[in-house]
């Protein structure tokens, strides 16, 4: 997951929305989002070699999602960093005690942001500065640099959102379609990450589309205030072809997992 909007109680009917794309190599095998194995409450794509997610969500509200920190270097490290979603999505450890937890292992995981909360708190590790913070009611995007970062895509994203909110288009197909936004900013208006303007050119849309490395999914969550949720997911293939969609909900009376 390299970009995320995280709208808190920004619509009345949906406490909490998550609207996100990841970004990876095409070649890297994973899942499309499912309820996991042994973990039906679970809900997520995962990664074949990490055994991660870059977003889940369980059915009692308990949800993360993950970004990459874009710092220039090799990412090589011990553990895979969507194996935190993994952890807390499946855990039963209270957020404060995992973000401690993980603040203090922070040279097993890549760098990385984490948003990650339930139907209480949604929180943000902010890995640029190993800082937790509680985000408050309104409006956040996260992507790959530190939290207050204001890259194009992340002011577009941003502005997109309360733009299609304010008309009224609040079904899942508008918000999805937000995320299909290939605008390339001006080589000015670029972030320096240390990966060269050829690179930041590239990754500086909301969808890129490559043919080796792009957005695999786009996913919107939407929790309800009766307790419901629906989870939607598209995936790309190389090149940004459509590859496959689904789309489930859980319903507070019985709390599974159904394709909608």
């Amino acid at each position: 997951m390299c970009i995320l909007l995280i709208a808190i109680e920004a619509l009345i009917e949906w406490p909490l929305v998550l609207l996100g794309n990841r970004d990876e190599f095409h070649a890297k095998p994973s899942d499309i989002a499912q309820p996991w194995r042994g973990a039906a409450d679970c809900l997520g794509g995962l990664d074949r070699i990490g055994a991660g997610s870059w977003l889940a969500q369980r059915n009692d509200g308990r949800f993360a999602a993950v970004t990459n920190l874009r710092t220039g270097l090799p990412a090589k490290a011990p553990r895979s960093r969507g194996q935190l979603v993994r952890e807390f999505v499946a855990g039963g450890e209270a957020p404060d005690a995992f973000a401690q937890r993980v603040i203090g292992q922070l040279d097993q995981y890549g760098p990385f942001n984490l948003v990650f909360g339930d139907r209480s708190a949604v929180w943000l590790i902010d890995g640029h500065d190993a800082r937790l913070q509680r985000l408050r009611a309104g409006v956040h995007v996260v992507s790959n640099g530190p939290a207050d970062s204001h890259w194009p895509k992340i002011e577009r994203l941003r502005e997109g959102f309360r733009r299609t909110v304010r008309a009224g288009q609040r079904d899942d197909a508008s918000l999805l379609a937000l995320l299909a936004d290939e605008s390339q900013p001006d080589d000015g208006e670029l972030p320096e990450t240390g990966v060269g303007q050829h690179l930041e050119r590239l990754l500086a849309p909301v969808f890129i589309r490559g043919e080796h490395y792009g957005t695999r999914a786009s996913t919107l969550v939407m929790q309800h205030d009766d307790g419901s949720v629906f989870f939607r997911e598209r995936s790309f293939a190389p090149c940004g072809l459509p590859a496959d969609e689904v789309c489930w909900e859980c319903l507070e009376i019985d709390g599974e997992w159904r394709l909608a």
